[in-house]
């Protein structure tokens, strides 16, 4: 199945970087020197860079939340906790965390001024850069979709909140809103080892051999092997991350099989393993409010530990051993998807901010079967005449998401606008009924830049990527609309007809099959989907990200030694 559609069913935006913490956060704004200017030294022989990936992102979300930790057979578990305000050892063979609810003296009130929600970490990112610029602090959240929150600790009193909110609503700021909630209970984490009961916030967990189990049971029942050491600790959420200290080149041991497959050509593999680390260097970022730098899911890239490793893609991996890509002698953004659908979009076609240069429209195709130039897809005739075609592409053949066709329903369209606007406490939920949908701008590689929805109640824009966040139907941004009609020609819907699964930007892995079946090398992959960048070593000049403002940071990054694995 994976030869067939490499990618895990979503979109990706993918980066990271090599920093030991997001440390320096000036008002939430973070960005990372190169390395001379920081201090940091590129990784030495046998060393490598320590990554924080949260495996477990909301452990207690359910009461029925369990972890068990078990360390290799004739090996054991070392947990570090705090006792009395004294440090404290236990070595075990196996370690079982759950949850206990708290009850509170009185119940707790929680608040957060939420500006903005995204789909995407870098819309997100691009409107707090945006609330900065109109002086207000501002920081990225999760706590299911990606926030930007006004500065909790600025915006510290009730008085203070509804002050910035009456504040925005006087400038016609609509989109802002309290988020208010009543919490009688609060979940604590509680380890039971060697027989003992442990209530505590924060967990060190490390194995004598490095390797440590995994076994989560709840809403999901998964268990995996995870090399380097566990620290468990509590989040922005009233819950719990399970995070895992790992070096950059075991961590891509767990990513590159499970995001490419195993059954593509050397080169691609070499490709996804170069693109993984490169994102992975650049996007550290990204967890700065919970104090650990990436996710272990799509919202980053897919991460499972030891599980699933393979030897095709471990060479890989060593064969690429500390490259990265590079644009200006700054980490490239190292976005890539499942499918483009025929032509890769461009960094703005999707997301807010600056534009990359190295992120272009490129017709996915070795043999010329579009003329961009010629025929823009902008235009809506040559839009429909580039989706019917379908032969020619390097996607063809390869992938089911290439060219798709999705059906909605009147009454399926009206529950999604209405649950969207209810997030947004928008005036206009109390709509009673979509009665037009249409595409008012589309990009001259073919991307819908706004999708209009016209209600008996008022027009609701929605635009880029937000698309996605709100309609269930269409796979990706790059489609059309055509409406469906009733016997006496009312509406009943919309089908979506369109191409490509994800945001289209950056490598198509699908598309690199095939170029790795024609036996183009990772920089010639590479040189096609990114143009203009240059493969290089880390080194102490590299530039690992700096925001749309300018503005660096002096975080560093651990360098540590491999583990035994």
């Amino acid at each position: 199945m994976l030869a067939q559609h490499p990618v895990a069913w979503i979109n990706k935006c993918l980066p990271l970087t090599a920093l030991k913490r997001l440390a320096q956060v000036m008002l939430g704004t973070i960005a990372l020197l190169p390395l001379a200017e920081s201090g940091l030294a590129a990784p030495q022989p046998g060393k490598d860079i320590e990554l924080q990936v949260g495996i477990v992102q909301r452990f207690g979300s359910s009461p029925q939340d369990t972890l068990t930790l078990q360390a290799p057979q004739g090996r054991r578990l070392t947990l570090r906790l705090q006792t009395n305000g004294k440090p404290q050892s236990i070595t075990a063979t196996t370690a079982k965390f759950d949850l206990v609810m708290q009850p509170l003296p009185q119940p707790q009130v929680e608040e957060r001024v939420v500006l903005s929600t995204h789909r995407s970490f870098e819309s997100a990112e691009d409107s707090a850069n945006r609330w900065r610029s109109q002086g207000i602090p501002v920081e990225v959240a999760q706590p299911e979709r990606w926030q930007v929150w006004a500065k909790r600790d600025v915006y510290h009193t009730p008085l203070l909140r509804r002050l910035l909110l009456q504040s925005l609503q006087s400038q016609g700021i609509q989109t802002a809103y309290i988020d208010t909630r009543i919490l009688p209970k609060l979940p604590r984490a509680s380890v039971v080892v060697n027989g003992n009961r442990y209530t505590r916030d924060r967990v060190e967990i490390s194995s004598s051999s490095g390797i440590i189990q995994v076994d989560r049971r709840g809403r999901e029942s998964v268990r995996r092997l995870y090399a380097g050491s566990l620290r468990l600790q509590p989040n922005t959420y009233g819950t719990y991350t399970l995070v895992n200290r790992v070096p950059l080149e075991t961590y891509l041991r767990g990513v590159v099989p499970h995001e490419i497959g195993t059954f593509a050509a050397q080169s691609v593999l070499e490709v996804q393993a170069i693109l993984a680390r490169t994102y992975a260097l650049r996007n550290l970022r990204r967890f700065a409010i919970d104090d650990y730098q990436l996710c272990a899911d799509t919202q980053c890239q897919v991460y499972y530990g030891l599980s699933g490793t393979a030897a095709v893609t471990d060479r890989a991996i060593a064969s690429t051993r500390g490259l990265v890509l590079t644009y200006n002698n700054e980490l490239v953004d190292a976005v890539y998807s499942s499918t483009t659908g025929g032509i890769t979009a461009p960094f703005h076609d999707v997301w807010q901010g600056a534009e990359r240069p190295y992120l272009k429209a490129v017709v996915d195709s070795v043999s010329q079967s579009w003329d961009l130039a010629r025929k823009s897809l902008a235009d809506e005739k040559n839009f429909r005449r580039f989706i019917s075609q379908k032969r020619g592409f390097n996607e063809e053949g390869q992938s089911n998401w290439f060219r798709w066709r999705t059906d909605s329903t009147l009454a399926e369209l009206n529950q999604e606008l209405r649950q969207y606007l209810t997030t947004q406490k928008s005036p206009l939920v109390s709509f009673k009924a979509i009665q037009k949908m249409e595409v008012t701008r589309r990009s001259p590689a073919g991307r819908v830049q706004e999708l209009t929805i016209t209600t008996d109640a008022g027009k609701v824009v929605l635009q880029k990527d937000d698309i996605l966040k709100v309609l269930e139907a269409p796979n990706s941004t790059l489609f059309y609309l055509d409406r469906q009609l009733g016997g006496n020609r009312e509406l009943k819907g919309y089908a979506f007809v369109g191409g490509g699964l994800g945001h289209g930007v950056g490598l198509s892995q699908t598309g690199s099959y095939h170029l790795g079946k024609l036996g183009w090398s990772s920089k010639q992959i590479l040189n096609f989907y990114y143009p203009g960048t240059t493969l290089q070593p880390i080194n102490p000049t590299i530039v690992f990200w700096r925001d749309d403002t300018g503005k660096t940071d002096s975080s560093k990054p651990e360098v540590s030694k491999p583990p035994s694995s």
